[in-house]
């Protein structure tokens, strides 16, 4: 059995280093940050142990669900209208149309590029004074709108953030999910007499459901863990009444400008454990309905 094993030492050397970083990096990190929530710590001193105090502390923390509140607000402004431009833009890419290769790279070029410099691009064009948006409200004759200091105006600019960032990166995978359809379907539906927009309802989605499953579970998951958006448009203190507080940037706030590392990874498990919930709340709405049949 030993003989067998040392076989395949030579393979199982060649895949160690990626356990090896990924313990060191990955679950050392999540295991630390655990056994700090059960802790009172600064960062420099020595740490105090004070049991559940810092959970107790963050179910009552009204500061801490404002950021949840703010966070799933900015999440269905923005995820809403994102699938529906993806999906629009992937039939789209996915008909008869010159230059699609083009396209693709053009739509999903804002997912690559660095978070911090569009911010500050969109730092100027919702700029309350100087931004573009404000100067053509004004050329159509409308009053400018207070985008970063109105509450809901910061909640819209972060909105249109995100979706400009990901609607191309899921345009993509729906474009991948529509060119998975087999075309004797659509064959068969164009004899059956079925219109276009019978086609894409009864036909389309249907069959896309799988893709639709894992883009809203995948924005979920991203969109409850906004932070940069927020942090370079109105600052890390969440901009006027905390519109912009988001609940990693009150996370941020807490373990790195006030400090308080204990009740910041607290917060992080916080955050862990609304994340999952909430995927798997998605999971169970959207999933097909035979599979919740059978369950």
């Amino acid at each position: 059995m030993a003989a067998k094993r040392l076989r395949y030492l030579p393979q199982y050397l060649a895949i160690s280093p990626f356990f090896v970083l990924f313990a060191i990096f990955g679950v050392y990190p999540v295991l630390y940050s655990l056994y700090l929530a059960f802790q009172k710590w600064d960062g420099i001193g020595p740490m105090q142990f004070v049991g559940l105090k810092n959970f107790e502390f963050l179910v009552t923390d009204a500061d801490f669900w404002n950021s949840v509140g703010n966070t799933f607000i900015i999440w269905i402004m923005s995820t809403v209208p994102m699938t529906v431009l993806a999906l629009l833009i992937a039939v789209g890419l996915n008909s008869s149309i010159r230059f699609r290769g083009l396209y693709r790279v053009a739509y999903f070029a804002p997912n690559v590029t660095s978070i911090v410099a569009m911010a500050i691009v969109f730092t100027s064009v919702f700029s309350n004074q100087f931004g573009i948006l404000n100067a053509l409200l004004r050329g159509i004759g409308l009053d400018p709108v207070s985008w970063l200091t109105d509450p809901w105006g910061i909640k819209v600019a972060i909105s249109v953030m995100i979706i400009w960032r990901w609607v191309g990166y899921n345009a993509i995978i729906f474009l991948a999910g529509l060119q998975a359809i087999p075309g004797e379907v659509y064959e068969a539906a164009r004899i059956d007499g079925a219109t276009a927009v019978q086609t894409f309802f009864r036909v389309t989605l249907p069959l896309l459901r799988p893709v639709l499953l894992f883009s809203v579970v995948m924005s979920a998951i991203n969109g409850l863990q906004i932070f940069t958006e927020a942090q370079v448009l109105v600052g890390q203190r969440g901009g006027p009444q905390d519109a912009g507080m988001t609940m990693v940037l009150y996370f941020y706030n807490q373990a790195f400008t006030e400090s308080d590392f204990g009740y910041g990874a607290a917060i992080a498990w916080g955050i862990f454990v609304l994340v999952v919930l909430f995927a798997i709340i998605n999971w169970r709405v959207i999933q097909r309905p035979e599979r919740a049949e059978v369950q």
